[in-house]
């Protein structure tokens, strides 16, 4: 028998995720697959095959909603365990550069640390948190900020004294930058930015699918 997925009482930054309602479940479904067919299918032995009912649900005349049966969960939960284990989660390698690309949402932040293996990415490490009331307040671009500073100090050990790539929208950078819109949480987070040695990458977010994934789930 058929259900529709109902909202989890928690989630982890490993490829669980929360709503608490149904669009805003379906919304997350649609980023998670963008993230497997962007990244990890060609990863993944029979991605086709092994992920033929969570396609047949991002198909166009498809209803507007989340019908999951027992098809789906053992999908899900395969393509879960493969994408959360070598070789598409890889151990951090000092010797190599580090990428971070963060993103948010109405709901959360986003993070994913990536290293180059072979000329392409691999994410080493995964990060969410669900935005406070304070934090859902801030304007767009605060939150971009946000997710910026937020996603630095989540993976410190890492990118603290080395040099890294952060691949991110150039806006949040230029409003951190701009004297006109200064205030204290901004000069806090100018100073704490200060510390750390990252080039800067421009990035659409339409190819920012991983982090803008894990913005939509929570720790």
């Amino acid at each position: 028998m058929r259900h529709v997925l109902k909202p989890r009482s928690r989630c982890d930054p490993s490829l669980d995720w929360l709503g608490t309602t149904e669009t805003y479940l379906l919304t997350a479904f649609h980023a998670w697959w963008r993230v497997g067919q962007r990244y990890y299918r060609e990863f993944i032995p029979n991605f086709a095959a092994i992920t033929a009912p969570l396609s047949d649900m991002t198909r166009k005349g498809c209803p507007n909603r989340i019908l999951w049966g027992p098809a789906q969960e053992k999908a899900y939960q395969t393509v879960r365990d493969l994408m959360s284990r070598d070789p598409v989660l890889r151990l951090p390698d000092t010797a190599k550069e580090f990428i971070l690309r963060t993103d948010v949402s109405d709901e959360g932040i986003g993070a994913m640390l990536m290293q180059e293996h072979g000329g392409k990415p691999f994410p080493v490490s995964y990060a969410s948190k669900k935005l406070s009331g304070a934090e859902k307040n801030y304007s767009t671009m605060e939150k971009e900020c946000l997710a910026i500073v937020w996603g630095i100090k989540k993976f410190e050990l890492y990118l603290q004294g080395v040099k890294f790539v952060l691949q991110t929208d150039h806006k949040p950078l230029t409003y951190l930058n701009s004297a006109k819109f200064v205030n204290n949480r901004i000069m806090r987070w100018v100073m704490y930015l200060q510390n750390f040695d990252m080039r800067v990458e421009s990035i659409k977010g339409s190819d920012n699918v991983g982090a803008d994934f894990l913005s939509r789930v929570c720790e």
